[in-house]
C-alpha cells in the first residue's frame, strides 16, 4: 500500500485487487461517502478531497452553468458518479461529470450504464497529475468525449481523437470558446469574491458569442 498526501487531496494505492472486491468495496462503502474510487486492472486508488480541491471543483462547476445558460445548452450534472466496464476491468469516480450533447438520453434516468448508456460529454478533474494511475487511458478507454484538468491555476482542455487525448485551448463542447482562460477568472475570485466573478464571466462570454 502506498500513500500519498498533497494540499488539496489524500490518495491510497492498493495494488492486486479483484474486480470483485471492487465492487464488494463499492456496495459496502455506499455513495454517501468522502472519497473518490478509481480502478485500473488491478489498481485501486482511494483519493479522499480536501478543502482546496472542493473550492476549485464548485467554481469550475458553477462556471460551466453559467456557460450552459449563455450558450442555451442544457446540462445534466452527474458529479462523482461511478462510471465503470467490467469488460475493460477499469472504472473511477470524477472529481465532476456533465452530459451536454447526450443530455437527453440520460435526464430521466436513475443510473448509469456504460454498456448500453454513453460516457459523460465533459469530466473535470482538478490535479489529475498528482494520481498514481494513469486516468487519461481510463477515460478514454470509456468514450469520455472532453477532459478537463485543473492543476495549479492552469486549465488543460483535452479533447478525444482517436481513442487518445489532444490538448486543445477552446472547447468543442461550448462553442470553440477559449475556456483556457477561465483561470483568470478562478484566481479573480479570490480578490472580489464569486458572485462578482460570477459576473465577470458571464460578461466575457456575452463578448465572445
Amino acid at each position: 500500500m502506498v500513500t500519498t498526501r498533497a494540499t488539496s487531496e489524500q490518495r491510497v494505492v492498493l495494488r492486486n485487487i479483484s474486480w470483485q472486491t471492487f465492487e464488494t468495496m463499492l456496495a459496502d462503502m455506499g455513495e454517501d461517502r468522502p472519497s473518490l474510487m478509481a480502478y485500473d486492472q488491478g489498481t485501486l486508488e482511494i483519493m479522499t478531497p480536501l478543502m482546496p480541491h472542493e473550492h476549485w471543483k464548485c467554481l469550475i462547476e458553477r462556471l460551466i452553468f453559467v456557460l450552459g445558460e449563455e450558450l442555451n445548452l442544457e446540462i445534466f450534472p452527474t458529479g462523482s458518479t461511478t462510471f465503470k466496464r467490467e469488460d475493460l476491468r477499469r472504472g473511477l469516480e470524477p472529481d465532476s461529470s456533465y452530459y451536454i450533447q447526450n443530455e437527453a438520453l440520460v435526464r430521466n434516468k436513475s443510473g448509469i450504464n456504460l454498456n448500453t448508456d454513453p460516457a459523460p460529454d465533459l469530466i473535470v478533474e482538478i490535479d489529475l497529475t498528482s494520481s498514481s494511475l494513469n486516468k487519461f487511458d481510463i477515460y478514454a478507454s470509456l468514450g469520455v468525449a472532453e477532459l478537463w484538468h485543473y492543476d495549479e491555476g492552469v486549465l488543460y482542455i483535452y479533447q478525444l481523437q482517436e481513442g487518445r487525448y489532444i490538448e486543445c485551448n477552446n472547447s468543442p463542447t461550448f462553442n470553440n470558446l477559449p475556456l483556457i482562460e477561465t483561470p483568470q477568472f478562478l484566481e479573480e475570485s479570490q480578490r472580489i469574491g464569486v458572485m462578482s466573478m460570477t459576473k465577470n464571466f458571464r460578461n466575457w462570454i456575452k463578448g465572445k458569442i
